[in-house]
């Protein structure tokens, strides 16, 4: 909602201050630096710290548009690493006409990261639940971490809430001097470019939401809009299966073959391949598959790795067997060469009040769980951060709601059909929630992040940051082939909330 502070904010500038800019040490061509912010915006004189900031400068200052802001994934992604990676994500043209930007958020890596005890970090319960004594376990372990967090990050433990973020954004563009920002989020991103859009919208100029957030679920319709997003990435998996003879479990039934190896390490009887000494959970196996979903490129990956798990003998290292054998030793060893862990999980917990009362309720979206994804059981993600919440004291500053934007130029809402992470649904009811501040764009093929999939999603893009015009009403972009598809990111690892865990929507 608009309201009288949020016109106040706009009024006010922020206070213009000069970034001295260094070359970044990974790349010389980017600019780094940092701004001051407060950490409570409410009560500014309660101290401050610094965001760490980057820039790429347009390769053609002739024809320079403005900036191009990017917000990073996670929470805990880096915008200064995707500054950083820019010349990979975006055209020659955009990196012509563009300033890229980005700053990390708060409470992550060069931003005053929330950090805690890497042994108390591996000492996390089971987020799979079996009764109220572990309900309990957990709501009062999350209280212990809670402590712990906050003694060693100190005050902004309890301001990095993305709302938060996209003040020190629009910091960020007054020190840079800009009127308006165009900006390309992507994944948990989006959510920063939503409130940005929300409570800045004459700063707007062109604004990209790629696999989005829906920022106005509660605690059922989130879990269960996860599960459905796992559910149907493994149908599109078992789907390639029958029809590519590359699957190693082509010809086979590939649900009665998966249910069969979740049943066994149910049973205790699987381990980790070529490792007899590491048995494997079937929630590390489910986790692991969803991982490999974020990319069809990992699907013969992930073939194997089912064959492997099946025969208990390994083929060869890959990236999804070192996953599924690091969940399986994070849970129980500490790093003990670091004394204290990144735990983005924060900024989650004051983003999404999802309250779940006591394991009778636990149980029953379990239950339900199970009916809407009959392979999948659940979603590990939509698990693992529900969990890690249990009992944040609330109220927390950046709650659910529904958005209201009203920008001159509609927002472009970029989202893969089959999307195992921000699901497809999320992307349909953020674009009713902006109504017409918004355009769906939606990628008829699989994966996470739209940008880079295919020519068609990629002109789109461009052509909006661009010239600010949107596509036609109920655009598609036809789905490229998984043997045509690059690599974007690595399988999820390792287990959900256990350091080194990369938090990747």
């Amino acid at each position: 909602m608009i309201t009288p502070a949020t016109r106040a904010a706009e009024r006010t500038d922020p206070a213009r201050t000069a970034i001295s800019w260094t070359p970044c040490p990974e790349d010389a061509a980017v600019d780094c630096g940092t701004i001051t912010v407060p950490i409570d915006g409410k009560h500014p004189e309660g101290g401050t710290f610094q965001v760490g900031v980057a820039r790429r400068k347009a390769t053609d200052p002739a024809a320079r548009i403005g900036v191009l802001a990017l917000g990073a994934g996670g929470p805990g992604g880096s915008g200064v690493n995707l500054v950083l990676t820019s010349q990979r994500r975006f055209s020659a043209d955009v990196l012509r006409r563009f300033d890229i930007v980005g700053l990390d958020p708060r409470g992550t890596n060069r931003s005053h990261p929330v950090v805690c005890s890497t042994d108390l970090m591996t000492q996390a319960p089971d987020p799979l639940m079996k009764s109220q004594a572990d309900f309990d376990r957990m709501v009062a372990y999350n209280e212990t971490l809670r402590a712990d967090c906050r003694a060693r990050t100190g005050p902004l433990f309890d301001h990095v809430d993305s709302l938060s973020t996209a003040a020190d954004l629009d910091a960020f563009r007054a020190a840079l001097g800009e009127r308006q920002l165009s900006f390309w989020g992507g994944s948990y991103g989006t959510l920063l470019g939503q409130l940005y859009a929300e409570r800045y919208p004459n700063r707007v100029r062109a604004f990209v939401l790629d696999s989005t957030m829906d920022h106005s679920l509660g605690t059922q319709a989130f879990m269960d809009t996860e599960t459905w997003g796992a559910q149907d990435a493994f149908n599109e998996f078992a789907a390639w299966c029958d029809r590519d003879s590359r699957c190693l479990q082509h010809g086979q039934d590939v649900k009665a073959f998966w249910r069969g190896l979740l049943e066994r390490a149910d049973r205790g009887e699987l381990h980790v391949p070529g490792e007899p000494g590491s048995p494997v959970t079937a929630f590390a196996i489910v986790n692991a598959a969803l991982g490999a979903f974020y990319d069809p490129a990992n699907w013969l990956p992930l073939s194997q790795l089912l064959a492997d798990l099946d025969s208990g003998q390994a083929t060869g290292e890959s990236a999804l067997r070192m996953s599924l054998a690091g969940a399986q030793k994070s849970s129980t060893q500490a790093n003990s060469a670091e004394e204290v862990s990144p735990n983005p999980m924060q900024t989650f917990c004051l983003d999404y009040r999802l309250p779940i009362r006591d394991y009778r309720e636990f149980s029953g979206h379990l239950r339900r769980m199970a009916k809407i994804a009959p392979e999948m059981r659940y979603s590990p993600i939509g698990i693992a951060t529900t969990v890690a919440c249990l009992g944040t004291p609330g109220p927390i500053p950046n709650p659910q709601h529904r958005l209201n934007v009203r920008t001159d130029t509609p927002l472009l809402v970029a989202n893969s059909l089959h999307d195992p992470a921000t699901v497809y649904p999320w992307a349909l009811g953020t674009t009713r929630q902006l109504g017409r501040s918004g355009r769906l764009l939606t990628y008829e093929g699989w994966g996470h992040i739209v940008l880079g999939r295919g020519a068609c999603g990629n002109e789109v893009i461009d052509s909006y940051l661009l010239t600010q015009r949107l596509p036609a009403k109920g655009v598609r972009c036809p789905a490229v082939p998984p043997a045509e598809v690059s690599t974007l990111s690595e399988p999820v690892a390792p287990l959900p909330g256990t350091p080194g865990w990369n938090f990747r929507f």
